[in-house]
């Protein structure tokens, strides 16, 4: 379970605050209107924010992450952009996700490996970023987040650069590494078809705070103001 317990931040002139609970690997969409705190969310998991109260916990399982720095975390972070080295190929982008200094061991080559071919890239591991697909970057960055080996997945927006087709792609990919490597995903995204195709969770954020949480297949149907007024619906 991932825990949010009295997690108060502010940030500018906006207030939030975090109670809530996650069940360990599941997909879950972290949707909600522009600003409303749905990065935030995903970067105090991650320790890029700190909480600013002092009740404040977050916890996975019965450890306190939040007092953990960044990098010692359970956490890989990926977003839009997906921060690949240009003049790295694919292996070696993905290389950095083990060792910085790109200094592998045969096992750790033979990871790099895996990861290539379970992100669909068998084979093009020698091309540079400039060389490859929109589509087929964002797989290098998954690739990456792969071989860090992390239980929890933060994915902040990362298909929205994407063509529909490429999307769903990407959709089903994540959905299938998720389930292969038993991992916890945590997708921030303003598609609802994200959520319906790739998450059994989600998690709707306004004004600062978690106002519905429930199973994807019941989101659409909500009465809720908030949530239609999202959705663009009449209320």
């Amino acid at each position: 379970m991932i825990n949010f317990k009295q997690v108060n931040c502010r940030l500018g002139e906006q207030n939030f605050c975090y109670d809530l609970q996650i069940q360990l690997g599941q997909v879950v969409a972290i949707m909600g209107a522009s600003g409303s705190g749905k990065s935030t969310l995903l970067n105090l998991l991650a320790g890029f924010i700190a909480p600013q109260n002092d009740t404040a916990q977050i916890l996975l399982g019965d450890e306190r992450v939040d007092l953990l720095a960044p990098s010692q975390r359970p956490v890989t972070s990926l977003f839009q952009e997906h921060n690949l080295f240009a003049h790295m190929s694919a292996f070696n982008n993905l290389a950095l996700g083990i060792r910085t200094s790109l200094k592998l061991t045969v096992d750790e080559i033979a990871q790099v490996d895996t990861a290539l071919e379970q992100v669909g890239l068998k084979g093009l591991g020698s091309r540079l970023p400039k060389e490859l697909s929109g589509g087929q970057r964002q797989r290098v960055a998954l690739g990456r987040a792969l071989v860090r080996r992390k239980p929890l997945l933060l994915l902040d927006e990362p298909f929205s650069a994407l063509d529909p087709a490429l999307r769903q792609e990407m959709a089903a990919l994540v959905k299938s590494l998720s389930q292969q490597h038993q991992l916890t995903v945590l997708l921030v995204t303003h598609e609802p078809r994200d959520a319906l195709d790739l998450a059994e969770t989600v998690v709707f954020i306004a004004d600062g705070r978690v106002h519905w949480q429930g199973p994807s297949q019941d989101f659409l149907q909500q009465t809720d103001t908030h949530i239609k007024a999202y959705l663009g619906q009449s209320c």
